[in-house]
Parts: structure tokens; sequence; C-alpha cells
């Protein structure tokens, strides 16, 4: 274990060498072996910032990449992206903030910690939908309950704490092995642990307790599989009268190789009681989240447009918030021009331009952050607004708005559907965040009347300077929806970017002397 600098206070660095005992039948570093160190360097980390212990409560999907092998040396990095008033957020590479990428994920370490919140209920939506299908229609599939393995292990000083608590990294190596042996018993194959479904630990253990792991497979997906395991612990007095502690609940999701590394495909599998059905269903909502959450961490630019989905919603809106984030921070932004109160901003990265508007006003922060978050308020101010309707409301921070922009010469009318995220500072030196994307609706098809049009990215970022004065910022980056109104102003012809911005400033002013 190694420090990695004396200002880098919230950071550890742990270095392990991979062992034959670490490793598999393969020679590739067992996961379970992965887990462990990854869950004491996190430990160390948050205890380095707290100055307390403290214990593992969650962990988000983890996803295997690449696999280690024996020789091979694992640096594993783990520092503090934010603390919250009874847990704080580790993130796992590599809360004292030393650079711009440390600024960024401390500030969205929040809307990660949204997206956890949220799941429960994402997750009971698409249940209910799983729920509706017709599956099981496989005559030749295997009954999950072959499947079923139980395993006990009783916890020993080497597999705790100082303080006699059960390492939340050993838990999960058990759970991994347990697992493994029930998804072997569909591909007769020793299966490869590809990704964990959210970790979460509903209480501890401790030295002497005895851990009963039931893992079942819940439902196969061609080349995956995925293996249900429910943790419960005992202590001698609860061991004698079977009174369990429920302390963890995860899904593993497998793949299995032959001896040429091609994947192999796993037999569908069939539930036979109302438990099994239960988690049949689940897998498959699960695996939505999955697919829905890779969507949009790997979205391209070439397709702005996410479906918004019931199983994506929260993913979307992160990306959402995130992408302004990282805009707003990126780094080469070049004054264009400058007024009174307004100085307008351009950014160049290969083929892509963004713009940035910052205006001076002479209102509360909180004030202009509630009105330049009503789009429905737009065209007082946009001449580029025509018409705006909210078309869902999905909560107090989520809006979808459809938008009508009037003609350029030559070109029919725009329209656009948006997504607009907005989000209150948590500390005074955060800004109130607008976030603005395009999303596809189903139940709102592009019109032949109107040039269906983009927003990759776009919103505001509002900073409190005083009691009675603010910084707001507008971001865009360019799309060919957007640049037919702001083309000719960078080219020096027109003033619409300056103008827009003081009936900007007009607006707010009007409107916030009367709140």
């Amino acid at each position: 274990m190694e420090r990695c600098g004396a200002a880098a206070g919230g950071d550890v660095r742990m270095c392990q060498t991979v062992f034959p005992a670490h490793a598999n039948h393969r020679g590739e570093l067992s996961a379970g072996q992965l887990l462990k160190w990854m869950d004491a360097t996190a430990c160390l980390a948050a205890e380095k910032h707290a100055g307390v212990s403290c214990v593992t409560a969650s962990m988000d999907d983890i996803q295997f990449e690449e696999a280690a092998r024996v020789g091979q040396v694992i640096t594993i990095k783990a520092k503090v992206n934010r603390a919250f008033k009874t847990s704080m957020e580790i993130e796992l590479e590599s809360v004292q903030l030393l650079s711009t990428e440390d600024h960024l994920e401390h500030t969205l370490a929040t809307e990660r910690r949204r997206i956890r919140l949220g799941y429960e209920q994402v997750f009971q939506n698409l249940m209910q939908e799983s729920n509706k299908e017709d599956t099981f229609k496989e005559e030749d599939a295997v009954s999950t309950d072959l499947t079923h393995v139980q395993s006990i292990e009783l916890v020993q000083p080497p597999h705790a704490n100082h303080h006699g608590n059960t390492f939340g990294g050993q838990i999960m190596a058990w759970m991994e092995t347990v697992a493994s042996i029930s998804a072997s018993r569909l591909c007769r194959s020793y299966p490869i642990l590809k990704s964990v479904n959210m970790f979460k630990f509903w209480g501890p253990s401790v030295v002497g307790d005895r851990l009963v792991f039931n893992a079942i497979v819940n439902n196969t997906f061609q080349n995956s599989v995925e293996v249900g395991v429910r943790v419960e612990a005992y202590n001698c007095e609860e061991w004698i009268k079977d009174q369990a502690r429920h302390i963890n609940s995860a899904f593993l999701i497998f793949n299995a190789v032959n001896d040429k590394g091609e994947l192999l495909i796993f037999p569908g599998v069939k539930p036979t009681t109302k438990d099994s059905v239960r988690r049949y269903h689940g897998a498959i909502a699960r695996r939505r989240i999955r697919l829905a959450r890779k969507c949009m961490l790997s979205a391209k630019e070439d397709k702005p447009s996410d479906p918004w989905e019931t199983s994506n919603q929260a993913y979307v809106s992160y990306s959402n918030v995130a992408t302004l984030t990282h805009l707003a921070a990126k780094r080469g932004w070049e004054i264009t021009s400058m007024l009174e109160h307004i100085k307008i901003w351009t950014h160049e990265e290969g083929d892509v331009l963004s713009l940035k508007v910052e205006m001076q006003v002479k209102i509360p922060s909180h004030v202009a952050f509630s009105l330049l978050s009503d789009f429905t308020r737009r065209q007082q101010w946009d001449k580029h607004f025509l018409t705006c309707e909210v078309l869902q409301a999905v909560n107090e921070d989520e809006k979808i708005y459809y938008v009508t922009s009037p003609p350029m010469t030559g070109h029919k009318p725009r329209d656009f559907v948006i997504l607009v995220s907005q989000r209150q500072p948590c500390k005074p030196s955060e800004p109130y965040v607008v976030a603005v994307k395009s999303v596809t609706l189903t139940s709102k098809p592009p019109s032949p009347e109107y040039c269906r049009s983009e927003i990759l990215c776009a919103g505001f970022q509002i900073y409190s300077d005083s009691d009675s004065s603010c910084t707001v910022c507008y971001f865009n980056q360019m799309t060919s929806g957007v640049m037919p109104y702001l083309a000719a102003n960078l080219t020096g012809s027109s003033n619409s970017i300056e103008d827009t911005a003081l009936e900007c400033i007009k607006f707010l002013k009007q409107k916030g002397s009367k709140c």
C-alpha cells in the first residue's frame, strides 16, 4: 500500500501481484479476489477521509472488462468523490478536490446518488411491464430449481476488520464462488463473472457468525446468465432457533467460454414457483436497465437523441446533467465578443463548435433559476422559441417540452422534443443547473410540417455572486438544428446572440423584481 502524495489527502492506492492462489483454472484473476481488494481499498479511502471506521453500504453496478493473469500487477486507486450526511461515494480508479476532473466527479456524484435512490421505482415499473409479457415458451427449458446451490461459511478473525465486522469484500468473494457454481450447472463449464448489479448490505455480520449463501439462476439471455444470491447471518443463539438475519443480496451476471474462447449459449430456464416467476421477470427488468445504462454511457455524437423510456429515464437525466457539466468545464474557451454585462465565448474541439454566453444579472440566483428553468416562459425573451408546451411533467426536476422555432428563409420551421433537467446546488459555491437535450418520444413523432431537429447539449449554469446578483452562463453545443439561427452572428453579420442575451437580462430583471 502506498500514499499518492501528501496533497492527495483522500486518495489511496493498493498494488497487488496476482499469484496462482488468486487465480482460477484458466490462470486469470478471480473476480472474487478482485472484489476483496477493491472493497479494502475503498474502505481505507473512506476511513482516511472520515477519520472513523467505515463499512461498505453498497456498490454500484460493476463491469469486468478484461481479465488479469498470474504474474501481472494490479493497481487499484480509490478516492472520495463526495461525502453526504451519513455516507460517501468512493471512486475506484486511480475529499480533497485537486483538479478539474476531481471537481467534475464531485459534482456528478450527486447525480449518481439520484440514480441509486430512484433505482427501485424504475425497477418496479419495469417489473409491471415484464409481468404482462408471455414468456416460458421453450419446451426444453431447464427448471431453475436445479440450479439452486447453498453454502455455509464461518466468519473467523482473518475474515474481519479490527472491529470484528466481516469484510464486505470477503462476503462478495464468497458470493461469487457460490454463484459461479450455480451458473455452471447450466453450461458445464467454468463461468466468468462479467458484471454485478448493485450490492446492498442490509446489516453487519461479525466474527463467529455463520453465513448461509443461497444462489439460484433467475434467467438466461443467450450468452449470459443472471444468478441471484441471498446471504443470511446467524449467531449461535439464532443458529439454534433458525432466526436468520438478511445481510446482503446481489445479482451476478456470468458468461461462459469454450477452449477456443468462444461464448457458449446457455439453455433457457423455466420458473416453477411463484417466487421463481418473480425472479425470472426481475432479471428481465434488471437487464433492460443494464442495457439502457450501457447505451447512455457509450452514446455517440451521431446519435444524439435518446429514447425516453421507463428503463433509461434515470440514465438519460444523468447524461443530460453530466454532458452540460463536462461542456462547461472544458478548457480553451475563447472570448469572441464583449458588451456591458455580457461576454460571448466559443470553444472548438475538432469539428465541434460550442457557444457560451455569460450574463451578469442583478437578481438573486434562486430567482433566476426559477425563471429560466420554466421553458414555457422562454418565448417571452427568446425569439427563437415560437411555441413551447409541456408534454410530460416527469417530476419536480424533469420535464419534457415540445418547442417550435420560426422558419429561416428557404427552410421549414423547426421543432424539438427536449428534456429539461433542473438541479439545485448542494453547496453555496456550486451553480444551479438547467440542462437541455433532445429525446425521442413515441407519442410525439416528427411531423411533415416541421423539420425535426436535435439539441446535443445546452442549458444554464447560474452562480450566486451576492444576495442580490448572479452570473448566468448559457451553453450550446452546435448542431445542424440550431446552427442556422446562430451562424450569422458568429460570422459578424448579425447580433442575434447579444440581442437575445439583452432580452434575457431584461426579462430576468422585470420578473425578478416582482418575486
